[in-house]
């Protein structure tokens, strides 16, 4: 049976007390850590010092401080959104407000959490005046900075969240909703990357809230899969 706590999670993403009769599939954990941890941390420090001190796109120029992530330094689970925005930018965190207690929800409901068994960051690490969209030159300089998080984190899966970040990635120009329930790759690792609608956007329009819990059910089993070494059959 799911815990009184867990059915909150699936209430506050719209997901009808139903489902959660449902039986309680095995939670996804973090990844176990490596070895050359004092490595692994001064790498974490140096790529985050470069974030706060970055000058490669006009960005620096209206930003708060950059925002590197937030999460364990090593994750089966990456989460990648768009950019910080206005309260992301103040803070420096990724996904907080209305939308980040939004992701939070999506997440455990699956059995995540930000502070120990999944990484949330953005494709861009500052923040684009009045939240407009990211320009092509913004995303080939801070891409980078992700792909370095990627070698360091060594996810497992990824989970882009919304047609910015997602379109970015995968370099298309394909609709959301075409890319969503199959399995991209992504980077030199070939990361699997899965598609979903972006928080915000659930709380305008909160309808797709069931499609969205499809996504995260699909996600999770495609995780399952992989860490049962079976992932022959997710393949793109």
């Amino acid at each position: 049976m799911l815990t009184a706590r867990r059915r909150q999670y699936l209430k506050a993403i719209g997901i009808d007390l139903w489902v959660s009769r449902a039986r309680e599939e095995s939670m996804p954990g973090a990844a176990a850590p490596a070895g050359g941890t004092a490595d692994v941390d001064t790498q974490w420090q140096r790529l985050r010092d470069e974030v706060l001190a970055c000058r490669l796109c006009p960005l620096h120029a209206t930003r708060t401080q950059g925002v590197l992530g937030v999460g364990p330094k090593r994750a089966d689970w990456l989460v990648i959104g768009e950019a910080p925005g206005a309260e992301e930018d103040r803070r420096g965190e990724p996904f907080v407000g209305a939308a980040g207690q939004l992701l939070d929800a999506m997440l455990r409901a699956i059995g995540l959490d930000r502070r120990t068994n999944v990484y949330i960051a953005n494709v861009l690490k500052s923040r684009p005046p009045n939240n407009r969209d990211p320009k092509p030159d913004e995303v080939e300089a801070c891409l980078p900075y992700l792909v370095r998080q990627i070698a360091l984190l060594q996810p497992k899966i990824m989970l882009a969240v919304g047609r910015i970040a997602a379109q970015n990635l995968l370099a298309t120009d394909v609709p959301l909703g075409r890319l969503r329930g199959r399995v991209h790759r992504f980077g030199e690792f070939q990361t699997p990357l899965v598609v979903t609608y972006h928080p915000a956007y659930l709380l305008r329009t909160p309808a797709d809230k069931r499609k969205a819990w499809e996504d995260l059910k699909f996600a999770r089993s495609v995780y399952q899969q992989l860490t049962q070494g079976a992932a022959d059959g997710y393949r793109s």
